[in-house]
């Protein structure tokens, strides 16, 4: 039977491959997508990885950042590493020179070498992948597993194929009970729970910035929509505090430039000072723009109040863990599905819907300075790695 679905899916697979051909090289033109797509479709510049390592896998950059610790405790010349997102590239880019884009299923007949262990990162379920790097003989761990309640109806409708996945997974290691229960009935085994491996070793600032004076409010890691929520509660709250600051920080690099017009338009109806990071550096006008990457845990630690984005729109919210460690207050809306455990490993999160923001911020003496109340113990992960070295 496993036989059957194997060539049924390669074979379905490579029909889609063949039929999105026209329009994945339509796309290829666009900036956005010029080194991805040609990467991953067409394996353009993507040799395999080196074989014979432990391959880490893990799709967007706070995935590729949240398994660094991990890295730093593995041999750096046995380190090979995937994504499929730009900004995970360039995460994944500063712990090997053995980086790669993953190719789309099909192409991984060729592409895949044998590797030791093949190590990915939470949802990331690509049957081929699993599939083929454990026929060439690796150990196959799936980390830092969930399954959120918005998702799970989703995975149970389709368990047919992920009891065809998980038979080649040897490992999973989830962050709660609850996912737990929810992968075994997927057909999931050899399950653990060892937390979520983003609190295990937050990202440290990589300089010192000084703090503006003022209270200074951060809107982090925002998506469309979400900006222009926090710049209307912004607006409340100067109302109130003159000397409040604004730093937005969109997650996302391609929406630099549309959400540079849309503060820059903001700031000239309301009479506000602004500017871009990337031409001034300093943080002294009213709003400022972080249109940088890896700038965020800096701004963290000059920051009183932290919206954080990603969850005023259904996107599944961002790792709070960051900005806690600093003891920052932080606001986030409800669509947080995707960290709901890592919200609860958080005291002092206010939640709020995106109508009633700009109340809630005014309101920020209420407000509680957060607090990791848990970690995560990386040492039966490491330690499964390393009995395959």
């Amino acid at each position: 039977m496993e036989k059957i679905f194997f060539f049924l899916y390669s074979f379905l697979l490579s029909f889609i491959y063949l039929l999105s051909l026209p329009f994945l090289l339509l796309f290829s033109f666009k900036s956005k997508y010029k080194h991805s797509i040609p990467s991953r479709f067409f394996l353009w510049k993507n040799r395999p990885l080196k074989p014979h390592g432990i391959w880490f896998h893990s799709c967007s950059f706070g995935e590729a950042k949240a398994i660094a610790p991990l890295v730093e405790a593995l041999p750096k010349e046995s380190l090979r590493m995937s994504t499929t997102t730009n900004t995970g590239f360039e995460a994944i880019s500063d712990y090997t020179n053995e980086s790669r884009y993953l190719p789309f299923e099909s192409l991984l007949f060729g592409w895949i070498k044998p590797q030791k262990v093949l190590v990915v990162m939470e949802a990331e379920f690509w049957y081929l992948l699993f599939a083929l790097a454990k026929k060439r003989g690796a150990k196959t761990l799936l980390i830092n597993a969930r399954m959120s309640d918005r998702s799970y109806p989703k995975y149970q409708k389709m368990a047919f194929l992920y009891r065809h996945i998980f038979k080649h997974i040897d490992e999973v290691y989830a962050q709660t009970e609850l996912d737990k229960e929810r992968l075994a009935f997927l057909g999931a085994t050899n399950i653990i729970v060892t937390g979520n491996i983003k609190l295990s070793n937050l990202p440290k600032p990589t300089k010192i910035l000084k703090k503006p004076q003022g209270l200074i409010v951060c809107g982090a890691s925002t998506h469309e929509k979400e900006e222009e929520v926090i710049l209307e509660a912004f607006l409340a709250l100067k109302k109130e505090r003159k000397d409040a600051k604004l730093i937005m920080v969109p997650r996302h690099p391609q929406r630099f430039v549309k959400v540079a017009k849309l503060i820059e338009k903001f700031s000239a109806q309301h009479h506000f000072s602004f500017h871009q990071y990337s031409n001034d550096s300093s943080l002294e006008d009213d709003i400022v723009l972080v249109d940088a990457l890896g700038e965020l845990v800096n701004i963290y630690t000059i920051t009183d109040i932290v919206i954080l984005g990603g969850a005023f729109e259904p996107i599944g919210g961002h790792n709070a863990g960051e900005a806690s460690q600093f003891g920052c207050k932080i606001i986030s809306g409800k669509h947080y599905f995707n960290q709901k455990d890592l919200f609860n490993a958080i005291e002092g999160i206010a939640i709020v819907e995106s109508f009633n923001l700009a109340k809630r911020l005014s309101q920020y003496g209420l407000l509680k300075p957060t607090k990791i109340k848990k970690r995560t113990n990386l040492e039966p992960i490491l330690k499964s790695i390393r009995r395959s070295l």
